[in-house]
């Protein structure tokens, strides 16, 4: 924890906490670190998750730990494991901002980490995901802390059990037909070999934080990034920069294909007027702005309105009055509109727009209708990943 500080005393530090060892462990050492709020999640996916999530709640109260319950009210089927953490992690950023939280503190420890590693190198990740989770991320709610890393699970119970603090069984940490409890029962069974892909994670963070370091440089030295949701490159980046720039701007929730964005760089190298699309993402030359291309949206993919306070294609974000209009792409209007912006055709589809029962109310990034208009109906580009994230720390 002193590299993520300094913390003062009174400092809030949110931290989830499922009623696991791991997260029990967590919440109990933060108690030297400020002053930690503890957020308990009930997924409902099992009956006894509730009554879990209930002693959970009074385990926290008798180590003098404030917490609030979060409800997921998940149903069981399909790709329950992934909706569970999606739902899971939405809950935790709102009550982060709802609480005034910067941090927020996971129980991640070692043999997580490395079963995340063994997990990507089966899915074929490229360098970045062999690099593990960080010690450190910035979501734009608050920081990730993750300062469990390098811990070996057993420590963690040990430490539990000498203070008298009890845990949740989660049995499904226990079924094999889970990957991770897999891989528990096989290749990680000792701490040693947790231990040793641990470090191998730590390794290749390293080298991530370099080539984090050197993409944010060519970003900021040769692309201009607009409020639009628009990037002009005024020459090709390295791929690590592209891949991001794509990232961003497609709003999408993974990173693009290492492929696809080696084949789209080799064509930007081989023909200044190339033109393609990728992971959501729409390239064009630039034209009218210059020398290079324009990287922005690709119109095919755009998600459909959402309401205010929402983010939109999971990249803007509007707190605009009143609550019944709704963000969404300008579309079809755009060609009526076309006046009104320089941006090409293809470009102009994917700007932001508000509107009351169909009627375009305001295009902010148009100025349309006037001023004043747009000036009560702000539009934030606000991507949930940003092109130039902060740097990784590693464990």
């Amino acid at each position: 924890m002193a590299r993520l500080g300094p913390f003062s005393a009174c400092r809030r530090i949110g931290v989830a906490v499922s009623g696991g060892a791991d997260s029990m462990a967590l919440a109990m050492l933060l108690r030297g670190w400020g002053l930690p709020l503890a957020f308990v999640v009930d997924h409902g996916l099992r009956p006894e998750s509730g009554g879990e999530a209930g002693l959970t709640m009074l385990r926290l109260a008798a180590l003098g730990i404030p917490a609030r319950l979060l409800h997921a009210r998940l149903q069981p089927g399909p790709a329950a494991a992934a909706r569970a953490r999606a739902a899971r992690y939405a809950l935790l950023a709102a009550a982060c901002r709802d609480a005034g939280c910067a941090d927020l503190a996971l129980g991640h420890h070692q043999r997580d980490q490395a079963e995340t590693l063994l997990l990507r190198q089966g899915a074929a990740s490229g360098p970045a995901g062999l690099a593990g989770m960080a010690l450190v991320t910035w979501t734009d709610t608050a920081r990730l802390l993750r300062p469990l890393l390098g811990v070996a699970a057993g420590r963690l119970r040990t430490t539990l059990a000498a203070a008298g603090v009890g845990w949740v069984e989660d049995p499904t940490n226990c079924d094999l037909a889970t990957p991770r409890a897999r891989l528990r029962a096989g290749a990680l069974a000792s701490e040693g070999a947790a231990a040793a892909l641990a470090a191998t994670a730590t390794g290749n963070g390293v080298a991530r934080a370099a080539a984090e370091a050197q993409a944010t440089y060519e970003i900021a030295s040769s692309v201009n990034i607009y409020p639009e949701g628009i990037a002009h490159l005024r020459c090709p980046v390295g791929a690590q920069a592209l891949s991001a720039l794509v990232w961003m701007l497609s709003g999408a929730v993974h990173p693009p294909p290492s492929a696809g964005v080696a084949r789209l760089l080799a064509g930007m190298r081989a023909n200044p007027r190339h033109a393609a699309t990728l992971h959501g993402a729409c390239l064009i030359p630039a034209r009218a702005s210059g020398e290079g291309w324009l990287l922005g949206r690709e119109a095919a993919g755009m998600q459909g309105a959402v309401p205010i306070g929402e983010r939109w294609d999971g990249r803007f974000l509007s707190a605009a009055a009143p609550d019944d209009l709704v963000l969404g792409p300008l579309g079809k209007d755009a060609a009526r509109l076309r006046r009104w912006s320089p941006w090409p055709a293809a470009l102009l589809h994917t700007l932001p727009t508000l509107r009351k029962g169909g009627a375009i109310v305001a295009a902010p990034h148009l100025g349309y209708p006037d001023a004043a208009a747009c000036r009560d109906a702000a539009v934030m580009f606000r991507p949930a990943r940003p092109a130039a994230p902060a740097a990784f720390v590693t464990s």
